[in-house]
């Protein structure tokens, strides 16, 4: 799946390069899902649907992997339609004539993203009693499906670019776009008229399903109150939209219903970060490294690089495997995403040169660039480091030294993977 292993290429890098493929192969729907379904059943966990009961079966697939899940859907299920949501740059693995496929804003929301969310509100309107909806939920799915509820959508895009640059966890942007929402936090399916069942493949720490995809067929765990609570945290009131503020302000009054508190379909989480996680290290393990793991990482990624150094034990063929999803306070103009940025932190305190140190995003796409990620082979000037870190400029780092890592979108979602490892 890396597309240029060979631009990289060196004997202490190739093992690492394979055991991040292996993890970024454990995050396709295919090797995820395909035990799940066959023509005639779904069957997660204890949990057996049998679809012959059912008139009309409908697939609203929505996500960085929303068409790699319906094209594995499609070929166990008769299906009557669906829907498919992926980001606007994406040129969709699947098309079929039963399915419209949309193509959004990610990760900013767009005019797009709520033609999509209108779509996918008018197949839902049309089913009847005797159908199934399944619901296909993946990671990117907020922005890709859009509705604003009391703002606009110039002013829901304004509040979103800040929350993603401050430096909050996907639980804290997530709690404040479901209150500005007519459709997340579980609105999407408060009416439903058939039978539905939800389909999650989760892209956030802890696999909070109230905060993957901004629960849109869930609910939602967050009041007002916490919406505000976040905007205060990180200084942003000052910035935020009026409308945005006086929105909160009612709902705290109780003058605003709050969101729904409870689910009314089933939602099953049916991958993680951990898939990944085990995947690669199982492939280090048949390398030859003694190997350990560490999941789920979170937090800022200066503390997240501290402790991946102080938990790595650098001797001979050792390897410690990690997953989760660090955050990043953007303050410079450089580009980078947050997986180049933590192997340029760890890069910074590391004196070792035969430890290979890697970072990459499932999806393909790491921050503002083109790249999944970055590894480093090598110890660079401290002094250097810091030049690019403190403009955020981690991708320029990388491309001097040509230690970019190339995948171009994956049509998955399962959160950052990356390694430490000695030869």
């Amino acid at each position: 799946m890396i597309q240029n292993k060979q631009a990289i290429y060196n004997k202490k890098t190739q093992n690492a390069l394979d055991v991040l493929d292996a993890g970024l192969q454990a995050a396709l729907p295919e090797n995820l899902l395909a035990g799940m379904i066959t023509k005639n059943k779904l069957r997660i966990g204890n949990r057996s649907y049998y679809l012959s009961k059912y008139d009309k079966i409908y697939v609203v697939a929505v996500g960085k992997a929303a068409d790699s899940m319906a094209k594995l859907v499609h070929s166990r299920i008769n299906l009557e339609r669906g829907i498919i949501i992926v980001p606007q740059n994406y040129k969709p693995v699947f098309c079929n004539k039963k399915f419209k496929i949309h193509r959004a804003g990610h990760p900013i929301p767009n005019k797009s993203s709520m033609v999509a969310a209108k779509s996918v509100l008018a197949l839902l309107k049309n089913t009847k009693k005797a159908d199934l909806v399944i619901f296909l939920i993946s990671g990117g799915a907020s922005a890709l499906l859009c509705l604003p509820d009391g703002i606009s959508l110039a002013q829901k895009q304004q509040m979103t670019k800040l929350l993603l640059r401050c430096g909050a966890t996907i639980g804290e942007i997530n709690s404040v776009r479901k209150h500005l929402s007519l459709i997340k936090g579980g609105k999407l399916v408060q009416n439903l008229p058939c039978t539905a069942i939800s389909l999650v493949m989760s892209d956030v720490v802890g696999n909070n399903l109230a905060s993957i995809a901004s629960g849109l067929t869930y609910f939602d765990d967050s009041t007002f109150s916490d919406c505000m609570r976040v905007i205060q945290k990180y200084g942003l009131e000052g910035k935020t939209p009026s409308s945005v503020l006086k929105r909160i302000r009612l709902g705290m009054m109780g003058e605003i219903d709050e969101t729904p508190k409870k689910p009314v379909i089933p939602n099953f989480i049916v991958a993680t970060n951990k898939n990944c996680v085990d995947a690669m290290a199982k492939k280090a393990a048949s390398l030859g490294y003694r190997t350990k793991t560490l999941t789920p990482i979170s937090g800022d990624v200066k503390s997240v690089a501290k402790r991946i150094l102080q938990i790595f034990s650098n001797v001979k063929k050792s390897c410690l495997v990690f997953g989760g999803e660090p955050t990043v306070k953007v303050t410079g103009s450089g580009r980078g995403g947050r997986n180049q940025e933590l192997v340029l932190r760890i890069l910074k305190d590391l004196k070792d040169s035969s430890v290979v140190v890697a970072s990459v995003g499932t999806d393909g796409i790491d921050g503002n660039t083109k790249h999944a990620g970055a590894i480093s082979d090598f110890i660079p000037d401290c002094n250097e480091i810091q030049n690019y870190l403190d403009n955020n400029n981690s991708n320029a780092f990388f491309k001097k030294y040509n230690r970019l890592i190339l995948t171009g979108p994956t049509h998955t979602n399962l959160m950052d993977i990356g390694l430490i490892m000695r030869s």
